[in-house]
């Protein structure tokens, strides 16, 4: 069987897959998911496409047709790889992401920093700080811990990270989640 191949903007996990695989069955479409943001759609042409851009769009998600917003999407998706930890490369991120998307780094960040008004480093940077969040959160790992895990030099360079993103310590940070949980708790 034949199919077309789409990049869906904001498929970024395995929950993802779950609500689009679930609505596309509902439409009677025969597809594969091949990776996260890509979706082969079989008999592309007997499929009606409004639907599933309409069934998609309830979630959120859209298919990607635009050339450089589809680099963007695939940038996002190999940063995403990079701060999950999906990946385990000696590769530069730099390096890592030119190679996920197949062009030149100098390129796709043109191409990012244009339509994201951000640099794909601070893309990058932006996402770990974010992942540290959800780790502090948690509560099963120390900050040696995560800087390990998300690949940072040392404890020092996440925390200074940290600060210039949030404008908050790593533990001014943490006191403040501990006061939120704790009023919470007293409704």
């Amino acid at each position: 069987m034949e199919g077309t191949t789409f990049q869906i903007k904001n498929m970024v996990c395995p929950r993802c897959i779950t609500v689009i695989s679930t609505e596309l069955e509902g439409l009677g479409v025969a597809f594969e998911i091949d990776r996260l943001g890509e979706i082969t759609i079989f008999d592309h042409d007997q499929v009606d496409m409004a639907a599933v851009k309409q069934v998609l769009g309830k979630h959120d998600f859209e298919l990607i047709q635009d050339k450089d917003e589809l680099l963007v999407e695939q940038v996002k998706l190999a940063a995403l790889d990079l701060v999950q930890g999906h990946v385990t490369t000696n590769l530069r991120n730099s390096d890592y992401v030119a190679e996920r998307v197949g062009q030149s780094y100098s390129s796709l960040s043109k191409t990012f920093s244009r339509r994201e008004g951000v640099t794909i480093e601070k893309y990058l940077i932006l996402q770990k700080i974010e992942k540290v969040k959800e780790l502090l959160g948690y509560g099963e790992m120390n900050l040696s811990e995560i800087a390990r895990k998300l690949g940072y030099s040392s404890v020092h360079h996440l925390s200074n990270q940290f600060k210039s993103v949030t404008g908050l310590t790593v533990n001014q940070y943490k006191d403040s989640e501990d006061r939120d949980r704790s009023a919470l708790g007293r409704v």
